[in-house]
């Protein structure tokens, strides 16, 4: 019955939270600010998160996509590895990893023209990254050529508008390698390509430097032997195994052999990634807490407002205990109201933004066209669990104020 008579009133004056004279819609207005206040801060953590929880997701896909869970190359700069075809079986023996991949790579000359011409890393594959095939723009992801065609090279976006390259355009790629001992270079090798596709990644050091090419041709072109490859990209079933798998490569292989996790091939956007993480829902999780408190400040005037009502409910039995839990509620309910508002606003903006892109972003800065969104319910449960708990503390204390009013001083106050 108690509960019953608390929730009563405690809805009264959510509801109809008027003061008197003068000042009678007052009241109203700073309640409406109160539940403002959570709704606003309550949308603007999950909104970071889901943009950040985005970010991270989308930026490591595109890493993933494009560079490998493990890398497998000499610690010699340069150096191939040898004895391609049983590291190869040995590799895929692993049962943590799902494909061994070759690749032949190499810094070399593409020239269009005799204004067109700047050094790109050239990466010879047996079959195209997953990924980079679903970003192509123009064209296809077809490499390899008859005796009688040339063979066709896939470039970045970023290098092709600064090339003018477009798809069935003829390069000319010159390979310049050391000679024996590393003293002098050897006379160039040249070969003519076929530009067959173009990808876009929005990852600016990909798009800008990254050729892709048939392996059997880039390995002519730099003169590798067919036994030898630059490393092997790994693809793992699982890829928390990254650490164990590179541990054990070393371990078996011993020098030269390395392995370097995809974390360590691109440990400076990881780290970026983190900083945002741990950064960003931090500080915007200042917002729900100055909210929370403004809720002290708004349970006081209230209090004020309604003093002489308060007198009158504990003259007519209402206990101390009583009018604290009272006012605990209101402020659960003021938390409540505006912690569901704030959720409801975060979740359209977050189904627009996802479904409409109508934030742009700089792909420059950012590595992407538009904001990322993942919404994750369990950051629904966790922002709304702390946002309620946050407004039940800062209601503690206008409660335990309440409670110790002395009636027939609360009946006579004006």
């Amino acid at each position: 019955m108690r509960t019953v008579f608390e929730r009563f009133v405690a809805l009264r004056y959510l509801r109809g939270a008027e003061g008197r004279g003068e000042g009678e819609s007052f009241l109203r207005f700073i309640t409406v600010v109160a539940v403002g206040g959570v709704a606003v801060g309550v949308a603007a953590l999950l909104l970071s998160l889901a943009i950040v929880r985005g970010f991270s997701q989308e930026i490591q896909n595109k890493i993933m996509g494009v560079g490998a869970h493990v890398q497998v190359r000499s610690y010699v700069p340069d150096a191939p590895l040898s004895g391609a075809d049983s590291l190869r079986r040995r590799l895929s023996a692993y049962p943590a990893v799902e494909r061994a991949a070759p690749v032949v790579e190499d810094f070399v000359l593409l020239r269009r023209s005799r204004q067109a011409i700047d050094g790109v890393a050239l990466v010879g594959v047996e079959a195209p990254p997953p990924y980079l095939s679903g970003r192509l723009v123009a064209g296809s992801f077809e490499m390899s050529g008859s005796p009688e065609q040339r063979p066709g090279l896939v470039v970045g976006a970023a290098l092709a508008e600064r090339l003018g390259l477009d798809v069935g355009r003829v390069v000319t790629a010159f390979a310049m390698r050391e000679e024996t001992g590393g003293r002098s270079l050897a006379r160039p090798r040249v070969r003519q390509f076929v530009v067959r596709g173009i990808f876009e990644t929005s990852l600016t050091n990909i798009d800008d430097l990254y050729v892709f090419g048939d392996i059997s041709a880039v390995r002519d072109l730099v003169g590798m032997e067919t036994t030898t490859v630059s490393r092997f990209d790994l693809t793992l079933r699982n890829v928390a195994a990254v650490d164990s798998v590179a541990s054990r490569v070393e371990e078996e292989f011993g020098f030269p052999v390395a392995a370097r996790t995809i974390y360590e091939q691109f440990a400076g956007l990881f780290a970026w990634v983190d900083l945002q993480e741990n950064i960003i829902p931090l500080v915007i999780g200042v917002i729900i807490l100055v909210a929370a408190f403004n809720i002290v400040g708004i349970l006081l005037m209230m209090i004020l407002e309604k003093t002489s009502e308060i007198g009158t409910l504990q003259s007519l039995g209402a206990s101390g205990r009583t009018v604290k839990r009272l006012f605990l509620l209101l402020g659960l309910l003021i938390g409540a109201v505006g912690t569901s508002i704030g959720m409801g606003l975060a979740m359209g903006l977050s189904l627009v933004q996802k479904h409409f892109q109508v934030i742009p972003l700089p792909a420059e800065a950012y590595y992407m066209t538009h904001a990322p969104i993942q919404i994750n319910l369990v950051d629904y449960l966790i922002v709304g669990s702390l946002a309620l708990l946050l407004c039940g503390l800062a209601a503690y204390i206008p409660a335990r104020v309440a409670a110790r009013i002395e009636p027939v001083r609360a009946i006579r106050f004006q």
